[in-house]
């Protein structure tokens, strides 16, 4: 009887020919030929009968076009576009991934895919108006990768540990002791009766040993292998895994034939040995990912509004930590903000901007009452929201990444280490059947053990961890130190560094003491409450310094808001207007109009009664500003990009005390195309500003931090968050990204070195496989310990820095 060639089910009620294969029904003879017209045919490729019949599936997800269960298990669900994660225990290499990833090439209705290999999850967008949710499961099933669902556990937001580990390492342990016991006659030469004539009983039980080693412990490399090699593809596990099938070939054929004891504990010890170099991997990754949840990536403040103990006092608004948000918390969010958690819209009008989420730009209007998701951002007036939910630490993160905004940074050393591990294999391989070669002819009886040697002595593993390891420990490191960094790729971006751009208001200066006064006519007591509520609603920082000052006179919810970035704010209230920014937009004059002589910068008012007058700041500059500067000019060019004018220049070259390069009047869309120029000219730019006004010049440039005060303003536009707070310590964390950079050379060095020696012996008769087998995965540690330690060194010296400076302040 015929098999099917997509699903592998016996086509039990008759036989579709097509294209010269055989299917058991119309639905896998379709999905063979979605995949045969999308170029996705490499899938048969990657396993044999991969897929799932249709006739399985069908019927069996419909629950998924309930409404109450559809919207328990979405994400995001909004303007046609829905968001859903699922737990795909199918998936378990490269291959998966690949095919995970091209999904849209099969319903161009699903967006984007994104896959989380390490705990078996893919987060899929898609046009809720063309593909519902339950085609997303079908067509993932007919691909054999199908999705566990359960509404308790989605309810719970429990994930279940892997424990496969554990139990691998366990039993490989456990073979290995006492295989060991059982050898030690054979170690010694014991010539003794009994343990003579047991002896085949001993190496007997050994084998025996092995088996759930070889065909359980040991399972993994040996699957990665045989896929990796029947895609055509070489990776690290396959001298891994050849390794430990010549030593089990080799020992059963001497225990078989009775021509010796084999290798056995050489080879229970080498699986013990990889598995607790993984083991020991994988939790050092665990505590990485620990050490850089959410908190580190939003980590400054929401304003929560609290109700007074006072009946007749209004409410107060409260900074928070974002993580500290829980259910039925009312939160303000202002323009430009990105909402952090799931809420209901009690007061405002919403004009939420989902591009971050969905790639559409289109702003959607929302009404109180509406739910909001996480991920918009508000475009218009503030806005007040019931919180329904917590904040998810993987949905925040998965915001900050999604490639909507994501930089493409070019990751050199993680390229390096890919291009070498390959290299290596070809390499290893190579060496140990020319050492075979020449055995024969000098010894014949040594060539088992020198391939062998050479096949398990030979490492990858530590040359693949150099990089994630000092990258991640370095995250780590900068994160502890309020400096917040989206991934390594921005650590090696910020190592290559030659010129930094600085945005003045908000970065170079501090909104926290600066000195305000009023000049012009006399506001109206509606026009102050009206001026109070519309800077409420903006997180620029001259809008913040401004509304601490008036944040007494009664708040009004705004009619209409909007805030042209560079030039100033517009609302109405009851028909009342009020302008608040330059003087040429107050005045709706050209922009290069000229404002009243004043050497300070400024923030004028107008009304729908004409110009008013304006506030006036006397900037106070960070007190560690000269020192920074003078500690980044030997090693970069800097230069200086404000959208005020020019009347701060002397005093802030007298602040400085060396010359800089400096340019005012400079509006985003100036900063964006300065930024580009730049970057023409060969230089690797590095922009800071507040992540306001600079958005289109952070998400340019090739490192872009936002200096964060007091607010977060959630702006995924950078690579980075620097807390104002640290700014002092901005030179030291340029230099410990290039100390990070030495490290993984370091390390690469290191480990070549190693496998150099190693190699050597092994070639060379000297090495027996016990001693490989111990000294493969010990290299893999080392090299984690060594760019451990390193890593910690240079990151003690950071702390090094900050207590200095603090008892410099003091």
């Amino acid at each position: 009887m015929n098999k099917c060639y997509h699903c592998g089910d016996p086509c039990t009620n008759g036989t579709f020919p097509h294209r010269g294969k055989a299917f058991c029904c119309n639905g896998c003879k379709t999905v063979y030929d979605i995949l045969q017209d999308n170029d996705l045919s490499y899938y048969y490729d990657l396993d044999a009968n991969p897929g799932t019949s249709p006739k399985e599936i069908k019927g069996r997800f419909d629950f998924l076009d309930n409404p109450e269960i559809k919207a328990k298990l979405l994400d995001f669900d909004e303007q046609a576009t829905q968001i859903v994660s699922f737990t795909i225990p199918a998936i378990h290499c490269s291959s998966c991934i690949w095919v995970l990833e091209n999904l849209n090439k099969l319903r161009p209705e699903i967006t984007n895919t994104q896959v989380n290999f390490p705990e078996k999850t893919v987060r899929i967008t898609f046009n809720a108006d063309t593909l519902s949710l339950r085609q997303v499961v079908e067509l993932l099933c007919m691909l054999g990768y199908e999705p566990v669902i359960s509404l308790d556990d989605f309810d719970k937001k429990e994930r279940r540990t892997d424990r496969s580990l554990i139990y691998k390492l366990g039993i490989a342990g456990f073979a290995f002791g006492n295989i060991m016991f059982l050898s030690f006659p054979e170690y010694f030469e014991v010539e003794e009766f009994w343990l003579d004539r047991y002896k085949p009983v001993f190496r007997a039980l050994m084998l025996l040993f092995s088996l759930p080693v070889v065909f359980y412990s040991a399972r993994d490399y040996m699957l990665s292998a045989w896929r990796s090699l029947r895609s055509k593809m070489l990776n690290i596990d396959v001298p891994i895994a050849l390794g430990i099938l010549v030593l089990f070939i080799r020992s059963c054929y001497e225990v078989i034939s009775n021509t010796g004891t084999g290798f056995f504990d050489s080879l229970a010890g080498l699986v013990f040995f990889l598995l607790l170099g993984k083991f020991f991997q994988q939790k050092t990754y665990a505590y990485l990912s620990f050490e850089r949840d959410y908190k580190s990536y939003f980590p400054i403040a929401i304003t929560r509004v609290e109700p007074s103990v006072s009946p007749d006092a209004s409410s107060r608004e409260v900074q928070i930590p974002v993580y500290q948000i829980k259910p039925k918390d009312r939160i303000l969010i202002r323009n430009g903000e990105l909402i952090p958690v799931d809420g209901v819209l009690i007061n405002g009008h919403g004009l939420i901007d989902y591009s971050f989420v969905t790639g559409e730009a289109e702003p959607v209007a929302k009404k109180p009452g509406s739910m909001l998701y996480a991920g918009g951002m508000q475009q218009g007036g503030i806005i007040e929201l019931s919180v329904t939910k917590a904040v998810e630490q993987s949905y925040l993160t998965q915001l900050w990444s999604n490639e909507v905004f994501q930089k493409k940074h070019q990751n050199e050393l993680q390229s390096l280490t890919s291009k070498i591990s390959k290299q290596f294999t070809l390499g290893i391989l190579s060496i140990s059947l020319a050492a075979a070669l020449c055995w024969w002819f000098i010894d014949s009886s040594k060539i088992l053990n020198v391939f062998t040697a050479v096949l398990i002595v030979a490492c990858p593993c530590a040359l693949a961890l150099s990089a994630p390891f000092t990258l991640g420990n370095l995250l780590r490191i900068t994160g502890k130190n309020k400096f917040y960094l989206k991934d390594a790729g921005v650590l090696e971006q910020l190592a290559e560094i030659d010129t930094l751009v600085f945005d003045k208001t908000g970065t170079l200066t501090t909104t926290s003491k600066e000195r305000i006064r009023y000049t012009g006519q006399s506001l109206t007591e509606r026009e102050e409450s009206l001026l109070t509520s519309t800077l409420r609603a903006s997180n620029h920082p001259l809008s913040r310094s401004l509304y601490a000052l008036l944040q007494d006179y009664d708040i009004q919810t705004l009619d209409h808001f909007e805030e042209q970035p560079g030039q100033g704010i517009t609302s109405t209230k009851r028909k009342q207007q009020i302008r608040v920014g330059s003087y040429a937009f107050v005045n709706q004059l050209p922009p290069d109009a000229e404002p009243p002589t004043d050497l300070l910068t400024s923030v004028h008012i107008a009304t729908e009664n004409g110009y008013k007058g304006y506030y006036s700041f006397q900037s106070t500059y960070r007190k560690a500003l000269k020192p920074v500067f003078e500690a980044l000019n030997p090693d970069a060019e800097l230069l200086i990009l404000s959208g005020d004018n020019n009347r701060e220049a002397p005093q802030l070259n007298q602040l400085l005390g060396m010359p800089v390069e400096m340019h005012f009047d400079q509006k985003p869309k100036d900063k964006l195309e300065f930024i580009k120029k730049l970057q023409q000219e060969g230089k690797k730019v590095m922009m800071l500003g507040d992540g306001l006004n600079d958005s289109g010049a952070l998400a340019q440039s090739d490192v872009g931090i936002a200096i964060s005060e007091n607010v977060n303003v959630f702006s995924p536009a950078c690579d980075g968050i620097l807390d104002a707070s640290r700014f002092e310590q901005l030179p030291a964390f340029i230099r410990l990204a290039k100390k990070g950079r030495q490290i993984i050379k370091w390390s690469f060095a290191f480990s070549l070195l190693y496998n150099v020696a190693g190699i050597a012996l092994a070639v060379s008769g000297n090495l027996k496989p016990v001693y490989a087998a111990i000294l493969m995965p010990l290299s893999s540690i080392s090299i984690v310990a060594f760019t451990t330690l390193c890593t910690h060194y240079y990151g003690s010296k950071l702390q090094a820095v900050e207590k200095n400076e603090k008892n410099f302040k003091s």
